[in-house]
């Protein structure tokens, strides 16, 4: 009995080292990307009746003054279904800019990373983390473009149908690709600065948490201590991305409303800067909610496949040195 013991913990041992996925692998980052899909295609197809009020605001805000009154308007013209107008093309293209944006990051951050020794790549943190997220939404927004264009004429413009499928047509056929990609400038200017701040900020945040805030490394903190730490982390970033990133999403949203050729640069003198920042409290709680949820989701998928997650970087001291050149 104790031969069967041994021999089924030596197996279980041996199947876990080979199920084991290595930081930095092919696998690593193809398992962060999909973390990535999995929580920003839920959180932003949550927040979807959110979402709508805030677009309509953006575009009409003599009809949509407040959340509230939006809100009462919309289900009194629209009735209840106006909660979840854009929800497809919310859950598919969040879900493959999630993708991108977090596999991505995951290896711009490495890459970017080896190119210092281990104290520059200390000192200069805040610099990889900037770098790393600038690449990696600007790919991830090439890949976002088509849905948003989708997403903010489902909901802003009344005669336009509810379905994706329909929509999507409609928009090739009315403009061809300038359709899809009139708003990529204005949506890299939105998502670029939001993402740089999402992952920075939060990256900065996490470790002055452990730093300052818990009296333990966080190698001794239990699964629910580290993801109360990154619900935390996430809310404070969340906030930082909602003002540095929404005047360019007011202009999204106008640009896509818009079924004219209009460009960004004569939006943006028509509106002016006061109306750049309408609809910013509902984005406020959408964003922060989001983002907080977002890293939520990703840190426990990364706990649920037993990816590596390594601790908040330190700086090399004396002793680390001294230890390392024994190894040597």
């Amino acid at each position: 009995m104790n031969n069967l013991n041994i021999q089924s913990e030596l197996m279980h041992s041996i199947e876990s080292k080979t199920n084991e996925i290595s930081f930095g692998s092919l696998r690593y980052y193809c398992f962060c990307a999909a973390g990535g899909a999995l929580s920003c295609g839920l959180t932003h197809t949550l927040l979807t009746p959110l979402d709508l009020i805030k677009c309509r605001m953006q575009v009409d805000s003599r009809t949509y003054p407040s959340i509230l009154k939006g809100l009462e308007y919309s289900l009194r013209q629209e009735g209840a279904r106006v909660l979840v107008r854009g929800w497809s093309p919310t859950i598919l293209g969040y879900s493959v800019q999630g993708l991108c944006k977090f596999g991505f990051y995951e290896k711009f951050k490495t890459l970017y990373s080896d190119c210092f020794d281990r104290e520059q790549s200390y000192r200069y943190r805040t610099a990889i983390y900037l770098a790393a997220s600038a690449s990696a939404e600007f790919l991830a927004d090439i890949a976002l473009a088509p849905f948003e264009a989708c997403k903010v004429r489902i909901q802003t413009v009344p005669t336009s149908s509810a379905r994706l499928r329909k929509v999507f047509p409609e928009i090739w056929s009315q403009e061809r690709y300038r359709g899809f990609y009139k708003g990529l400038v204005p949506l890299w200017l939105r998502q670029i600065p939001y993402t740089m701040m999402k992952f920075s900020c939060f990256e900065l945040t996490v470790e002055m948490l452990y730093n300052h805030l818990m009296p333990k490394p966080k190698e001794k903190c239990n699964k629910s201590e580290q993801l109360i730490i990154t619900f935390i982390a996430g809310y404070i970033s969340g906030i930082f991305c909602c003002i540095v990133s929404h005047p360019a999403d007011t202009i999204v949203s106008k640009l896509n409303q818009n079924l004219s050729n209009q460009s960004w640069r004569k939006t943006l003198s028509e509106i002016g800067f006061f109306a750049l920042w309408k609809g910013i409290i509902p984005r406020i709680l959408m964003i922060g909610t989001l983002t907080a949820s977002q890293w939520f989701i990703y840190d426990a998928f990364k706990i649920y496949t037993h990816l590596p997650r390594p601790s908040p970087p330190k700086i090399q001291t004396i002793s680390d040195r001294m230890d390392d050149n024994r190894l040597d």
